[in-house]
């Protein structure tokens, strides 16, 4: 796939060595819609392929700096690769400097050999990060009030569904810990699995080659957009060739449409991916978040 190809390229430009306070299996037990594999899990170049064993890694700002907001992170991928340290590890530093916790998710990628039902898959392990993140609150110095999610490419059509389909719980939750999100946050996001604006490559590894419409429509994130709907932050170039940015301006639109808080940052350029490209991108964001009061 072009794009990955592109973001291969962009992090061995950009390697760095990734450091964090911890890493954590999601579930203690089973594996909700786990099944038995000869797939294996593999990294290289800073990404993850066939992820059979999520995981949440942490990074927590310093007490003295720390303002209880909370971010999990979603790297992309086309649902066929987790992008985990160019678009997870470097961003949840830059939060953890900002005084935002930051929790990079490396989620199960869509698979009918390892899972029952692919396309749930994804968003339990997304469901079941808000859940421990909130469920630890305490322990990590975290509002709980203040926990969001965030996603780039995939990752932001990941974000997005646990945004928009929050109400139905796809895990196990005895506690009934609050699965909704406080704030989402999508970067150059697929939010749509219409012919005319998704990316193909991400719907066919989500819902199948022939997905029916049905399931097109449930997983087309700006069809499922109501009043209680998470406040949003988007950010998108104009010239992306490979994720249309009317996936970013649509889901905008029937943001406003239901009255929901979003804010949104469309460059004239800088393509798919260009957060590797641009160092400054979250100064707005961080504004954001402050103007919103999720930091002080």
């Amino acid at each position: 796939m072009k794009g990955i190809k592109i973001v291969a390229i962009l992090l061995f430009l950009a390697a760095f060595s990734a450091k964090a306070q911890e890493k954590i299996e999601l579930y203690e037990g089973t594996i909700p819609g786990s099944m038995k594999s000869t797939v294996k899990e593999s990294y290289s170049s800073g990404m993850y392929r066939g992820v059979i064993q999520p995981t949440l890694e942490l990074f927590l700002p310093e007490k003295g700096n720390a303002t209880g907001a909370a971010v999990i992170i979603c790297p992309g991928g086309g649902y066929s690769v987790v992008v985990y340290d160019g678009e997870g590890v470097t961003t949840a530093k830059e939060f953890a400097k900002n005084g935002v916790a930051a929790f990079v998710l490396k989620y199960r990628l869509p698979d009918d050999s390892i899972m029952t039902d692919k396309k749930y898959g994804p968003l339990q392990d997304a469901q079941k990060a808000i859940q421990l993140v909130r469920e630890n609150a305490t322990k990590w110095g975290i509002d709980v009030k203040k926990v969001g999610i965030m996603g780039f490419s995939a990752g932001g059509h990941l974000a997005s569904t646990e945004a928009t389909h929050f109400k139905n719980p796809r895990i196990e939750n005895i506690n009934n810990t609050n699965l909704r999100p406080d704030f989402q946050i999508l970067v150059y996001p697929v939010t749509s699995m219409q012919d005319n604006l998704t990316h193909r490559d991400s719907r066919t590894q989500l819902l199948g080659k022939n997905p029916s419409k049905e399931d097109i429509d449930q997983f087309s994130n700006e069809l499922q957009i109501d009043d209680v709907t998470p406040p949003a932050y988007i950010t998108h170039a104009a010239d992306d060739k490979l994720v249309d940015v009317d996936n970013s301006i649509l889901y905008f639109e029937a943001l406003r449409h239901h009255n929901v808080p979003v804010e949104m940052h469309i460059y004239p350029k800088g393509g798919h991916g260009f957060v590797f490209r641009h160092p400054g991108w979250m100064d707005p964001l961080f504004l954001w978040m402050k103007n919103s009061k999720w930091i002080n």
